[in-house]
C-alpha cells in the first residue's frame, strides 16, 4: 500500500512523515531542490506472534506501507500546472492521500494564510486537487471531440458514453464536489480506473495539533467530520494528533515510548492509528501464507477472490490456480495446529470463487 502525504506549507507534513516511518527527514523550509521523502513502515499485526508460535518460521514478513512526502512551495498550485512530472506521478500512483492539516498556532511559525482555519485549508487542498482532475478531463474531452468527427459507427457509442461521463464529472468538480463524493456507479468507477483522478482517491485527514491540545482531540475531530458528508470523509477518517510529540516518541524504544504515552493518556502510537484508518478507509484486509519456512502477511482489498489473492503472491499462482487450502485465524487459534485443524475438518479446500477473509491462512495449489 502506498500513501502520499499532502498538505499546505507549514502544516507539518514532514514531521508526520517522520512520526509514521521513524524517519529523520529534515524538517524545514521549502527548497526547490528538496527530494521527496520516501519511507516504508511495517504493519503491526497482533495475530503474527501466535502464528509464529504455531509455524516456527525462519523468517516473518509483516505487511508494509510506503509513505511519500513531497515538498512544494506556497506559490505552486495544480491550477497553474506547475506541479507535474515526478510529484504528480507520486500522487496518481498512490492508493490514498493523507492530508496533514494544521490546527496549532505558533508565533514563530506563522500560517501562510495568516490564521489557523483547518476547514479552510481542507477546502483549499480539495480545490487544488480538483484543478488537476479538471485539466485531465478537459484534455480528454477535447480529444474525444476530434475522435467523434471521424469515428466509425461501432466506435461512436463508446466515445459518446465516455464523453457523457466526463462531462458529468466536470460539472460536479466545478461545483466543488470531489469525484469520491459523486456517488458513481460500479460501472462508472470501472470506466474511470485508468485515469487515477486525485479527487477519486480516499482522503485521510490528520489534524496536526500542539501538545496542549491533546485533550481537545475528540472535539476537533468531530468538528471536521460534521462539516463533510459521509461520502467525502467516511466516519473515522479524521485523526487529531501532535505530530511533534509523535515524531519524538517514534525515536524512542517501544517500552520507553509506551511509558510516556501512558503518562500522557495517549491510547496508541500515531502509526498504529493511521494504519488502522488506512485499512478501514481503503477496505483492506490481510491474509497469511507460510511457504518455504516464511510466514508472510499480504494486503488485499476486501472481496478479493482466491485466484486474485494468489496473484498477489506470484502471477504464476493466479494463472495456474487449482485450489486453496484455507483455515481462519480464529479456527487455527482454537485448534493450536494444522494437524488438529485437518482432523476436525476446519482446514478447508476452496475453489476459484472463494472470497478471502481477513486473517485467513492460505496455501495455494497451482500448476503452470
Amino acid at each position: 500500500m502506498k500513501i502520499a502525504i499532502i498538505g499546505l506549507p507549514k502544516s507539518g507534513k514532514t514531521t508526520i512523515f517522520n512520526a509514521l516511518t521513524r524517519g529523520r527527514a529534515k524538517v524545514g523550509t521549502y527548497s526547490p531542490s528538496l527530494a521527496p521523502n520516501i519511507g516504508v513502515t511495517k504493519v503491526s499485526d497482533a495475530r503474527l506472534p501466535l502464528l509464529e508460535n504455531i509455524f516456527q518460521p525462519k523468517k516473518t514478513v509483516p505487511a508494509e506501507i510506503s509513505y511519500v512526502d513531497i515538498a512544494f512551495s506556497s506559490q505552486t498550485t495544480f491550477s497553474q500546472g506547475e506541479i507535474k512530472g515526478e510529484f504528480l506521478n507520486y500522487l496518481t500512483t498512490a492508493d490514498a492521500l493523507l492530508q496533514v492539516v494544521r490546527a496549532f498556532a505558533d508565533e514563530k511559525l506563522p500560517h501562510p494564510q495568516g490564521s489557523i482555519d483547518p476547514k479552510r485549508d481542507i477546502a483549499t487542498m480539495d480545490l487544488e486537487l480538483a484543478f488537476s482532475d479538471l485539466a485531465i478531463i478537459q484534455k480528454r474531452l477535447d480529444k474525444l471531440e476530434v475522435s467523434l468527427k471521424g469515428a466509425k459507427a461501432q466506435e461512436r457509442g463508446a466515445y459518446l458514453k465516455e464523453q457523457v461521463l466526463l462531462q458529468k464529472l466536470k460539472s460536479a468538480l466545478e461545483n466543488e464536489i470531489p469525484i469520491r463524493q459523486q456517488n458513481l456507479s460500479g460501472d462508472e468507477l470501472k470506466a474511470l480506473s485508468n485515469y487515477q483522478f486525485l479527487t477519486a482517491k480516499p482522503m485521510l485527514i490528520i489534524l496536526n495539533i500542539k501538545e496542549e491540545q491533546i485533550s481537545q482531540a475528540p472535539q476537533l475531530e468531530e468538528e471536521i467530520r460534521s462539516t463533510y458528508p459521509p461520502l467525502n470523509l467516511i466516519q473515522g477518517n479524521v485523526i487529531a494528533l501532535c505530530g511533534k510529540l509523535e515524531m519524538e516518541l517514534s525515536q524512542l524504544d517501544e517500552a520507553e515510548a509506551a511509558e510516556f504515552r501512558q503518562a500522557m493518556g495517549l491510547t496508541a502510537p500515531a502509526l498504529d492509528q493511521v494504519i488502522d484508518l488506512s485499512y478501514r478507509s481503503l477496505g483492506l484486509i490481510s491474509f497469511f501464507t507460510t511457504a518455504s519456512e516464511e510466514l508472510k502477511a499480504w494486503t488485499i482489498p476486501r472481496g478479493t477472490t482466491a485466484p486474485k489473492a494468489a496473484g498477489k503472491v506470484h502471477s504464476d499462482m493466479e494463472r495456474g490456480f487449482i485450489r486453496a487450502e484455507v483455515i481462519s485465524y480464529s479456527d487455527l487459534e482454537r485448534c493450536g495446529n494444522l494437524l488438529e485443524a485437518r482432523r476436525t475438518g476446519l482446514l478447508r479446500i476452496e475453489g476459484k470463487n472463494y472470497i478471502i477473509q481477513d486473517g485467513d491462512i492460505v496455501t495455494f495449489l497451482f500448476n503452470v
